[in-house]
């Protein structure tokens, strides 16, 4: 219900309500000229109308799915309420330029954390493993004294990984220092996000992608990109490398449903909206 504090509510509401009324008016006014003004008796007929109205204005500012669809290209962007790793499509797992994805360097609450144990049942090394058979082929730019994985590799990287039938994309946005605390910038965010974007277009087939709100968690980027701005921030990107060449046919941006429910819903719709005119 937090939509009914948000003034974009109140003045779609309104906005609504009152072209109802001016219709209803009009309508009134030609039947007063043709067939005379009402009798007292009659105007009860007003409070059908009022509740009509009413009802029109709710109706149509009321919050729908955040999603619109786009013709050029030919995708769709939603957001969706839920569970990551309930999504029937492609999944995304941002990390860290170590791609560590164990306890105790990575918590398990984040989605690498929660990536591990549901889709490798906690099976740490087999994942390290089916990381490095990508990893082996790249070129590592350094490595950094801590405890886990040592050897980094340039920001953006993005391992396409098969698991249990899906492609599990894993994009390296943070960089990890030596207590194993990540850090992120919004420049290295986009970066990442368009090396995504190319290698979804690779490896996917066009197929469905759902992707988590990423710049929460440890990765430092909440201040500078609260979750809403983050939305925006990866529908933007989305778009722009979908419109030089199609990405998949649709990107769910998916929020766990405390951080979903918090958000601005007809913000983010009026968003989708906006680059979907554009």
């Amino acid at each position: 219900m937090n939509h009914l504090k948000r003034w974009r509510f109140w003045r779609r509401f309104f906005v609504s309500l009152f072209a109802a009324l001016g219709v209803f008016s009009a309508v009134a006014g030609l039947v007063s000229l043709f067939v005379g003004t009402l009798e007292a008796e009659q105007a009860w007929v007003v409070w059908p109308c009022l509740i009509i109205a009413i009802g029109f204005g709710l109706w149509r500012a009321w919050p729908r799915p955040v999603e619109a669809a786009f013709s050029a290209p030919n995708t769709t962007i939603k957001v969706v309420r839920g569970d990551l790793f309930e999504q029937d499509t492609h999944l995304v797992v941002g990390t860290c330029d170590t791609f560590d994805m164990r306890s105790p360097q990575i918590s398990p609450r984040s989605v690498q954390g929660i990536y591990l144990s549901r889709k490798w049942r906690g099976d740490a090394d087999g994942l390290d493993a089916a990381i490095d058979v990508h990893l082996a082929k790249l070129v590592s730019i350094g490595t950094v004294a801590k405890t886990g994985r040592t050897a980094r590799f340039e920001l953006g990287t993005v391992v396409p990984l098969e698991s249990h039938g899906t492609r599990d994309f894993f994009v390296a946005y943070t960089s990890m220092d030596v207590h194993n605390k990540a850090h992120g910038t919004a420049d290295g965010l986009w970066l990442s996000l368009g090396n995504l974007w190319a290698s979804v277009r690779r490896h996917s087939n066009g197929e469905a992608l759902s992707i988590p709100v990423l710049g929460g968690g440890q990765s430092g980027l909440s201040p500078v990109l609260p979750a809403e701005d983050a939305i925006r921030f990866i529908a933007l990107s989305y778009i722009i490398a979908a419109r030089q060449s199609p990405v998949c046919h649709e990107l769910r941006i998916v929020a766990l449903p405390e951080l979903y429910d918090r958000l601005n819903h007809l913000e983010l719709q009026a968003f989708l909206s906006g680059l979907a005119r554009a």
